[in-house]
């Protein structure tokens, strides 16, 4: 009989007893099986027990994908603590965020991020750091710094988790409508039925070979790792630097299956895929906003043989909807209907069932539904709100998500992606906040007034466009160029560059409401018209 999997470090132990010897995962041109990811794990895991790990501690892991990045998940679950991924294009400040808020006592990264955090570690509690490769330690800091371990471990040697499947397990930080990055907080439950779902729809197997090119901080991206390890599969790692990479470790390693978000499919779209190479793709997977139907049209061409999926997720819940391949002709501009062990909803503000054909906003229920905002009680009480079944009232209300995004469900229950109910920004498969635009480029000095706003984009989902007014009383048309060219400059130095705004314009005066606020709607169309 199969063990339960309770806790999320239990998808790659039990693959480790079941399928020892498998390719589990692949870096560059290395592999480790099954059992040679979790003996890293262990060890792993036990480290973190002698530094003084306690169950629900939070441990920050700041590197780019690689073998220790996805063995500090599962040693961080094993040890009873909560890992959190930070996407290693952040920068520093945006680091020193995630790190502060979330409370992070570990921290687990490279000798060259550690030295990038010098101005901002100090104001964390961050008490031990672990490195990985040769450690530089610094006699002067409050921290221990310690090597990531050579050695091996059995799980004879580590401690049983005392965590339960509702107990929190990782937290995802995600931009916000308003500002600075919030921790949605995923309990074991939800990783675990997530990896579950998403691998009986996508009919994942161990003959499948999985290539990760989506950051493991995004949770489409850990997805690629926990499906894969679901059932056996085998994960490739890849730190996504140019397109024509891509077909190379999908004919290297025989890829099966892949999942990106629209920019990088207009991309691969171009590129001169080897006949065999796309052929073996068994399927391809699309999230984080719409596909372009002229992209999906040359995808269908040049993976002729391979299953499309088109997907609609939140962090909030993990993932929330697919299309069926099968309805793909009839509907490719649908999101599909609810995923395995998921229910969806199309509500009015009141609660109320929307009528088909009539435009509501997507409430997911179900075993996916994230705990809540970290450490925000405020935030979670306007997003994750009760729900009755309206066909069982002898039950209590249930915790939902309410998604922010407007959507339209046919006749038939396909659901169709209508938009946002707020000012953030989709660009490149990541949720952008306006605010934390406006609020770098306030930093800099050199603006007086900063409105950020999304450009609808045919390879980016949007554009983000910065309006600006100078703190120069003059403007002409030698200020604007410098400004412009200086305010560029400082941004990449801030912002990751997904962040940086693809155009600015400079303005004497921003458009204003009657209460003050700045008129997103008539600046929106002053940029566009």
């Amino acid at each position: 009989m199969t063990p339960t999997r309770t806790n999320f470090h239990h998808l790659l132990s039990q693959a480790a007893t079941e399928t020892p010897d498998a390719p589990a995962l692949s870096y560059r041109n290395s592999t480790l099986s099954y059992a040679e990811t979790w003996r890293m794990v262990c060890a792993a895991t036990a480290q973190l027990l002698s530094v003084g790990l306690e169950r629900g501690d939070r441990v920050a892991i700041y590197l780019e994908k690689r073998f220790e990045t996805v063995a500090s998940f599962f040693a961080v679950s094993a040890a009873g603590g909560v890992f959190v991924p930070i996407n290693h294009v952040l920068k520093a400040t945006q680091v020193g965020h995630i790190l502060g808020d979330s409370g992070a006592t570990v921290l687990i990264t490279s000798a060259d991020r550690l030295a990038q955090l010098s101005l901002v570690l100090p104001d964390t509690v961050v008490a031990h750091v672990i490195v990985v490769g040769d450690p530089v330690p610094d006699p002067a800091a409050s921290w221990r710094v310690h090597r990531w371990p050579d050695g091996e471990a059995t799980a004879g040697d580590i401690a049983q988790s005392l965590a339960i499947d509702l107990d929190p397990a990782a937290i995802l930080y995600t931009s916000g409508s308003t500002g600075k990055p919030k921790g949605v907080v995923l309990s074991h439950r939800n990783l675990i039925v997530g990896a579950e779902s998403v691998s009986t729809y996508l009919q994942n197997s161990s003959h499948d070979v999985i290539l990760s090119v989506l950051p493991l901080s995004f949770d489409a991206g850990l997805s690629q790792v926990t499906t894969a390890f679901s059932v056996g599969a085998h994960c490739v790692l890849m730190n996504y630097l140019l397109p024509r990479e891509v077909p190379k470790l999908c004919e290297q390693y025989g890829v099966t299956g892949l999942t990106c978000v629209p920019p990088l499919w207009l991309q691969l779209a171009d590129l001169d895929w080897p006949e065999a190479t796309a052929r073996r793709l068994r399927y391809w997977a699309n999230t984080g906003g719409r596909m372009p139907r002229t992209t999906l049209d040359r995808l269908r061409s040049v993976f002729g043989e391979a299953d499309p999926y088109l997907m609609y997720g939140l962090t909030e819940a993990f993932r929330s909807t697919y299309l069926d391949p099968s309805e793909v002709d009839r509907r490719p501009d649908s999101i599909g209907k609810a995923i395995p062990n998921a229910e969806v909803l199309v509500l009015r503000p009141d609660g109320t069932a929307c009528e088909p054909g009539e435009s509501g906003e997507l409430v997911h229920r179900g075993a996916l539904v994230a705990l809540g905002y970290w450490n925000d009680p405020i935030r979670t009480a306007e997003r994750y709100r009760l729900v009755r079944h309206p066909d069982q009232e002898w039950r209590s209300p249930e915790r939902a998500v309410w998604s922010g995004d407007t959507v339209v469900a046919d006749d038939e229950g396909f659901l169709y992606f209508v938009g946002r109910t707020d000012e953030m920004i989709k660009t490149s498969g990541y949720r952008v906040s306006p605010s934390e635009i406006e609020e770098a480029a306030s930093s800099t000095g050199l603006v007086r007034d900063a409105v950020a706003i999304g450009v609808d984009d045919a390879a980016l989902g949007q554009r983000i466009v910065l309006i600006v007014t100078p703190t120069a009383a003059e403007l002409d048309t030698a200020l604007t160029a410098a400004l412009t060219s200086a305010l560029t400059a400082a941004l990449k130095q801030i912002l990751p560059l997904y962040q940086v705004p693809s155009h600015i314009h400079v303005r004497d005066e921003l458009h204003r409401s009657p209460n003050g606020k700045y008129d997103r709607t008539r600046l929106m169309a002053e940029v566009t018209g």
